[in-house]
């Protein structure tokens, strides 16, 4: 069926009225506080929508349901991981945060550890950000090259510089709200996909069930309970049950107790209750999300009769979405589908550049000599440099790249998956061990990162272990220097 002028259309007025509508909703803003915050006021139903959106990339929009079509709904396992850990989080991390009238996440640590370690997390998490977020927006290029036929600089341009145009004018709040927007469109987007696969079926569900059941196989199994033959083939084993629910519960605990990106949504609430049910509103969501997507990557096995992606002319299962959309959703559905992949694009790429902005400007140029000087203005003008600062380098960093094997998305994503057990690990120190010291904790967190350049590279151990590998070696190393040089 292809792209048609129409698409084409309902894309233009998506994007142009996203930017608009962002840009103005903030309403007027007086200070840094305003701008990185939303002035501490913002609902929480908005933020708890808001945070669902940041989190979903493109990648989840496309990858799920390609996982699905090539496997079953282990990965299930990790979502229901990820509601443990915010559970987690609303219990442990945010009543902390609410205790002081913090800015970022590493305000406390600032607090419990002196200004230095705070610069140094804070750096940290601005370093991964980076990395991780112009892999993300290159690898959104993708779907948007395959669908639409346009090339990768000039889809990176128009996902960048549309979402950079209402995050430097309308800040958080503006982020917040068309998050909000965002998340009902690429929704939208994918169940006018399923319900068309469903037209397409003779017998609609039964054949989902039919396919996904044949010779044998189960590719409704959520529960993986092989452990392998050995305890290093369990470690290496992706999706295991354990494996599973606590790689999705630490990863969930550093990403949202940790991560400026999710946590600077959080400390915009009006109070620690509001955050906390911002946050049981986006855990409930996730999971039901993801198995949504699931389910829809086994319509899509169904509607192409069970054959693998290979025979279908596909290099990768992630395909399997995008050749669905471009062959066969009717003129404009389409459209509203490819306003769905720009959606969780320009979701997550907002939060990047706003929390960013917002670690550079409140954690590090704040707290020099010349930041403790601003009047409000001038806070509002060096808060909105930051942010088209770095809306630009994450544009400039993603057209780097030049295909999705190039050797600096492995490094990335690397980065940005060995950071999050040392920052982990970090906090846990500030919270749960009194008597260990700033030198303490950069020991252990150093140790954390070191530990996981180990496991990363001279060993086969999953994703779904790192956050917790590294995280238990922060503790260990900063509990043993607490008592080896107790002061």
């Amino acid at each position: 069926m292809g792209f048609s002028n129409l698409d084409y259309f309902i894309v233009a007025v998506y994007l142009l009225g996203v930017t608009i509508a962002g840009s103005i909703i903030s309403g007027k803003q007086k200070s840094s506080r305003d701008y990185f915050l939303g002035g501490k006021n913002m609902s929480w139903w908005s933020v708890g929508f808001s945070i669902v959106a940041s989190e979903t990339s493109t990648l989840t929009f496309i990858s799920i349901p390609g996982l699905a079509y090539k496997s079953d709904m282990h990965f299930l396992q990790v979502a229901i991981g990820y509601f443990i850990g915010r559970l987690l989080v609303s219990v442990i991390f945010i009543p902390a945060y609410y205790k002081g009238d913090l800015e970022t996440a590493y305000d406390f640590i600032g607090k419990r550890f002196g200004l230095s370690l705070r610069k140094f997390t804070s750096s940290v998490f601005i370093i991964t950000r980076v990395l991780a977020s112009g892999v993300r927006l290159f690898a959104t290029a993708i779907p948007v090259h395959i669908i639409t036929g346009l090339d990768y600089p000039t889809s990176i341009i128009i996902i960048g510089g549309f979402t950079l145009v209402y995050t430097y004018l309308g800040g958080l709040k503006a982020v917040v709200a068309m998050d909000v927007v965002q998340l009902f469109i690429y929704l939208s987007g994918a169940v006018a996909s399923m319900f068309i696969i469903f037209n397409h079926l003779p017998n609609g569900w039964n054949d989902v069930v039919g396919y996904a059941t044949q010779n044998g196989l189960n590719k409704f199994e959520i529960f993986n309970l092989k452990t392998g033959t050995n305890l290093f083939e369990f470690f290496s084993s992706p999706y295991t049950l354990l494996g599973g629910l606590l790689g999705g519960t630490f990863l969930t605990m550093a990403s949202h107790g940790t991560d400026q990106l999710l946590v600077q949504r959080l400390l915009g609430c009006k109070s620690k209750r509001d955050s906390q049910r911002a946050l049981m509103l986006d855990a409930t969501i996730i999971v039901l999300q993801f198995a949504f997507f699931l389910i829809l990557g086994l319509c899509l096995y169904a509607f192409y009769r069970g054959v693998p992606y290979q025979q279908l002319g596909l290099n990768s299962s992630d395909e399997i979405f995008p050749k669905f959309i471009i062959e066969n959703l009717p003129v404009g559905i389409a459209g509203l589908v490819i306003a769905g992949v720009f959606a969780s694009a320009m979701g997550s790429l907002s939060s990047s550049i706003s929390s960013l902005a917002s670690a550079t400007y409140l954690d590090l140029f704040k707290m020099t000599k010349k930041g403790k000087s601003l009047t409000e203005k001038m806070e509002l003008k060096w808060s909105k440099i930051f942010t088209l600062f770095w809306g630009l380098v994450l544009i400039g960093g993603a057209m780097l790249f030049t295909d999705n094997k190039n050797p600096v998305v492995e490094i990335g994503l690397k980065i940005a998956s060995f950071t999050y057990g040392g920052l982990l690990g970090t906090f846990f120190l500030g919270l749960f061990f009194k008597r260990v010291h700033q030198q303490d904790a950069f020991m252990g967190f150093i140790a954390g990162l070191i530990t996981m350049i180990m496991v990363l590279n001279f060993t086969t151990i999953d994703w779904t272990w790192h956050t917790m590998i590294g995280a238990a070696m922060t503790v260990i190393v900063g509990k043993l220097s607490s008592k080896i040089f107790a002061r």
